[in-house]
Protein backbone atom coordinates (compact mmCIF):
# COMPACT_ATOMS: atom_id res chain seq x y z
CA UNK A 1 0.00 0.00 0.00
CA UNK A 2 0.92 3.96 -0.19
CA UNK A 3 2.88 5.32 2.15
CA UNK A 4 0.18 7.82 3.81
CA UNK A 5 1.56 11.30 3.24
CA UNK A 6 -1.84 12.57 4.46
CA UNK A 7 -3.28 14.44 6.65
CA UNK A 8 -7.27 13.28 6.61
CA UNK A 9 -8.71 10.45 4.98
CA UNK A 10 -10.39 12.38 2.43
CA UNK A 11 -7.13 13.84 1.51
CA UNK A 12 -4.96 10.43 1.76
CA UNK A 13 -7.95 8.49 -1.14
CA UNK A 14 -6.83 11.59 -3.43
CA UNK A 15 -3.18 10.88 -3.11
CA UNK A 16 -4.27 6.91 -3.93
CA UNK A 17 -6.47 8.29 -6.32
CA UNK A 18 -3.21 10.33 -8.01
CA UNK A 19 -1.47 7.31 -7.96
CA UNK A 20 -3.55 5.52 -9.90
CA UNK A 21 -4.23 7.30 -12.61
CA UNK A 22 -0.57 8.60 -12.92
CA UNK A 23 0.62 4.88 -13.00
CA UNK A 24 -2.29 4.31 -15.81
CA UNK A 25 -1.18 6.96 -17.64
CA UNK A 26 2.88 5.86 -17.72
CA UNK A 27 1.41 2.42 -18.41
CA UNK A 28 -0.19 3.83 -21.20
CA UNK A 29 2.46 5.73 -22.42
CA UNK A 30 5.03 2.64 -22.41
CA UNK A 31 3.29 -0.30 -23.42
CA UNK A 32 -0.05 0.88 -25.09
CA UNK A 33 -3.96 -0.16 -24.16
CA UNK A 34 -3.47 -3.86 -25.45
CA UNK A 35 -3.13 -6.36 -22.89
CA UNK A 36 -3.15 -3.19 -19.53
CA UNK A 37 -4.77 -4.64 -16.86
CA UNK A 38 -5.66 -3.06 -13.51
CA UNK A 39 -3.27 -5.59 -12.18
CA UNK A 40 -0.81 -3.62 -13.82
CA UNK A 41 -1.67 -0.58 -12.66
CA UNK A 42 -2.00 -1.61 -9.41
CA UNK A 43 1.65 -2.86 -8.97
CA UNK A 44 2.75 0.02 -10.56
CA UNK A 45 0.49 2.60 -7.89
CA UNK A 46 2.03 0.51 -4.92
CA UNK A 47 -1.27 -0.61 -4.12
CA UNK A 48 -3.05 -3.70 -3.57
CA UNK A 49 -5.87 -4.89 -6.84
CA UNK A 50 -8.56 -4.41 -4.76
CA UNK A 51 -7.85 -0.81 -4.15
CA UNK A 52 -8.25 0.18 -7.50
CA UNK A 53 -10.96 -1.42 -7.62
CA UNK A 54 -12.38 1.13 -5.00
CA UNK A 55 -11.91 3.78 -6.70
CA UNK A 56 -12.43 2.67 -10.63
CA UNK A 57 -14.88 -0.36 -11.53
CA UNK A 58 -13.12 -1.46 -14.73
CA UNK A 59 -10.94 -0.60 -16.98
CA UNK A 60 -13.28 1.51 -19.29
CA UNK A 61 -13.85 3.72 -16.12
CA UNK A 62 -10.30 4.40 -15.52
CA UNK A 63 -9.42 5.22 -19.12
CA UNK A 64 -12.79 7.71 -18.91
CA UNK A 65 -10.84 9.22 -15.29
CA UNK A 66 -7.77 9.17 -17.11
CA UNK A 67 -8.79 10.98 -19.97
CA UNK A 68 -10.51 13.59 -18.33
CA UNK A 69 -7.60 14.35 -15.89
CA UNK A 70 -5.39 14.80 -18.51
CA UNK A 71 -7.51 16.71 -20.92
CA UNK A 72 -8.80 19.25 -17.94
CA UNK A 73 -5.48 19.50 -16.70
CA UNK A 74 -4.25 20.41 -20.37
CA UNK A 75 -7.05 23.09 -20.84
CA UNK A 76 -5.59 25.36 -17.74
CA UNK A 77 -1.97 25.08 -18.75
CA UNK A 78 -3.07 26.14 -22.36
CA UNK A 79 -5.55 28.82 -20.96
CA UNK A 80 -2.13 29.79 -18.72
CA UNK A 81 -0.70 29.94 -22.03
CA UNK A 82 -2.86 31.98 -24.10
CA UNK A 83 -3.21 35.09 -21.22
CA UNK A 84 -1.77 38.22 -22.76
CA UNK A 85 -1.66 36.66 -26.20
CA UNK A 86 -3.25 39.17 -28.46
CA UNK A 87 -2.42 38.12 -32.10
CA UNK A 88 -4.84 35.23 -32.80
CA UNK A 89 -2.36 33.79 -35.05
CA UNK A 90 0.08 33.54 -32.27
CA UNK A 91 -2.51 32.03 -30.22
CA UNK A 92 -2.58 29.31 -32.90
CA UNK A 93 0.88 28.70 -32.95
CA UNK A 94 0.71 28.45 -28.73
CA UNK A 95 -1.95 25.57 -28.88
CA UNK A 96 -0.03 23.42 -32.13
CA UNK A 97 3.25 23.75 -29.97
CA UNK A 98 0.89 22.95 -26.86
CA UNK A 99 -0.59 20.03 -28.50
CA UNK A 100 2.47 18.74 -29.85
CA UNK A 101 4.51 18.95 -26.24
CA UNK A 102 1.90 16.99 -24.93
CA UNK A 103 1.34 14.30 -27.45
CA UNK A 104 4.99 13.74 -26.54
CA UNK A 105 4.88 13.45 -22.75
CA UNK A 106 1.89 11.29 -23.06
CA UNK A 107 0.17 8.56 -25.00
CA UNK A 108 -3.78 8.09 -25.38
CA UNK A 109 -4.97 5.07 -27.73
CA UNK A 110 -7.30 5.89 -30.78
CA UNK A 111 -10.70 6.44 -30.79
CA UNK A 112 -11.80 2.71 -32.23
CA UNK A 113 -9.30 1.32 -29.73
CA UNK A 114 -11.07 3.38 -26.97
CA UNK A 115 -14.33 2.09 -28.71
CA UNK A 116 -12.92 -1.47 -27.55
CA UNK A 117 -13.13 -0.98 -23.71
CA UNK A 118 -16.00 2.11 -23.42
CA UNK A 119 -19.67 1.78 -22.81
CA UNK A 120 -21.39 3.91 -25.62
CA UNK A 121 -22.71 6.18 -22.85
CA UNK A 122 -18.64 6.72 -21.40
CA UNK A 123 -17.68 6.86 -25.33
CA UNK A 124 -20.18 9.78 -25.42
CA UNK A 125 -19.12 11.67 -22.12
CA UNK A 126 -15.38 11.34 -23.25
CA UNK A 127 -16.96 13.08 -26.55
CA UNK A 128 -18.07 15.97 -25.29
CA UNK A 129 -15.36 16.53 -22.74
CA UNK A 130 -12.80 16.71 -25.31
CA UNK A 131 -15.50 18.76 -27.64
CA UNK A 132 -14.68 21.60 -25.32
CA UNK A 133 -10.76 21.54 -26.17
CA UNK A 134 -11.76 21.27 -30.03
CA UNK A 135 -13.99 24.32 -28.77
CA UNK A 136 -11.09 26.37 -28.00
CA UNK A 137 -9.50 25.77 -31.49
CA UNK A 138 -12.50 26.93 -33.12
CA UNK A 139 -12.77 29.84 -31.20
CA UNK A 140 -9.29 30.77 -32.24
CA UNK A 141 -9.76 29.97 -35.92
CA UNK A 142 -12.53 32.20 -35.59
CA UNK A 143 -10.58 35.01 -34.29
CA UNK A 144 -7.99 34.92 -36.74
CA UNK A 145 -10.32 34.61 -39.63
CA UNK A 146 -12.47 37.64 -38.57
CA UNK A 147 -9.12 39.60 -37.77
CA UNK A 148 -8.27 38.90 -41.08
CA UNK A 149 -5.21 37.03 -40.60
CA UNK A 150 -6.89 33.75 -42.24
CA UNK A 151 -9.04 32.98 -45.24
CA UNK A 152 -12.30 32.01 -44.47
CA UNK A 153 -13.19 28.40 -44.69
CA UNK A 154 -14.65 25.46 -42.80
CA UNK A 155 -14.27 25.72 -39.08
CA UNK A 156 -14.23 22.19 -38.74
CA UNK A 157 -12.06 20.81 -41.63
CA UNK A 158 -9.75 23.69 -40.37
CA UNK A 159 -9.92 22.06 -36.72
CA UNK A 160 -8.98 18.51 -38.57
CA UNK A 161 -6.53 20.12 -40.40
CA UNK A 162 -4.86 20.89 -37.56
CA UNK A 163 -5.11 17.93 -35.49
CA UNK A 164 -4.34 15.64 -38.51
CA UNK A 165 -1.04 16.96 -38.77
CA UNK A 166 -0.36 16.84 -34.66
CA UNK A 167 -1.08 13.13 -34.99
CA UNK A 168 1.24 12.19 -37.76
CA UNK A 169 4.44 14.57 -36.60
CA UNK A 170 4.10 13.89 -32.72
CA UNK A 171 7.10 12.06 -31.41
CA UNK A 172 8.27 10.46 -27.89
CA UNK A 173 9.85 13.23 -25.10
CA UNK A 174 13.57 13.72 -25.92
CA UNK A 175 15.58 12.83 -23.21
CA UNK A 176 19.33 13.94 -24.26
CA UNK A 177 20.39 17.00 -25.03
CA UNK A 178 21.02 16.58 -28.65
CA UNK A 179 17.30 14.68 -28.52
CA UNK A 180 15.62 18.05 -27.37
CA UNK A 181 17.16 20.16 -29.90
CA UNK A 182 16.07 17.92 -32.64
CA UNK A 183 12.75 18.27 -30.76
CA UNK A 184 12.85 21.58 -30.82
CA UNK A 185 13.58 22.04 -34.67
CA UNK A 186 10.58 19.15 -34.94
CA UNK A 187 8.23 21.57 -33.24
CA UNK A 188 8.85 25.04 -35.27
CA UNK A 189 8.64 23.54 -38.25
CA UNK A 190 5.49 21.64 -37.82
CA UNK A 191 4.20 25.09 -36.09
CA UNK A 192 4.72 26.94 -39.35
CA UNK A 193 3.73 24.35 -41.68
CA UNK A 194 0.54 23.97 -39.90
CA UNK A 195 -0.16 27.97 -40.05
CA UNK A 196 1.02 28.21 -43.32
CA UNK A 197 -1.44 25.56 -44.28
CA UNK A 198 -4.32 27.25 -42.96
CA UNK A 199 -3.12 30.33 -44.90
CA UNK A 200 -1.48 32.31 -42.24
CA UNK A 201 1.16 34.70 -43.69
CA UNK A 202 4.16 36.09 -42.10
CA UNK A 203 6.60 38.98 -42.86
CA UNK A 204 10.14 39.03 -43.56
CA UNK A 205 10.79 39.07 -39.69
CA UNK A 206 8.58 35.90 -39.01
CA UNK A 207 5.70 37.92 -37.36
CA UNK A 208 2.08 37.44 -38.59
CA UNK A 209 0.39 39.68 -40.91
CA UNK A 210 -2.82 40.54 -42.42
CA UNK A 211 -3.63 39.36 -45.19
CA UNK A 212 -4.68 41.49 -48.11
CA UNK A 213 -8.24 42.13 -49.17
CA UNK A 214 -9.56 40.10 -51.67
CA UNK A 215 -11.31 42.84 -54.83
CA UNK A 216 -14.78 41.84 -54.97
CA UNK A 217 -15.59 39.38 -57.70
CA UNK A 218 -16.19 41.22 -61.56
CA UNK A 219 -19.82 40.64 -63.15
CA UNK A 220 -20.68 41.52 -66.42
CA UNK A 221 -23.53 43.25 -67.09
CA UNK A 222 -26.27 41.96 -69.09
Amino acid sequence: MPKIQAASNAEQREYTKRAILDSFGQLLYSQGLTGLTMTHVAKTAGVGRTAVYNYFADMGELLVAYTLDETERFMTELRGDLEGVENPVEKLGIYVRAQIDDLSRRHLPPGPAMRTVLSPEDFEKLGEHVGALRGMLTAILQEAIDDGFLPAGDLQEMGRLVHSSLTATADREAQSEEARAAHERHVQATVLFTLRGLGAQFDADGAPIRREPQPPALSVAV
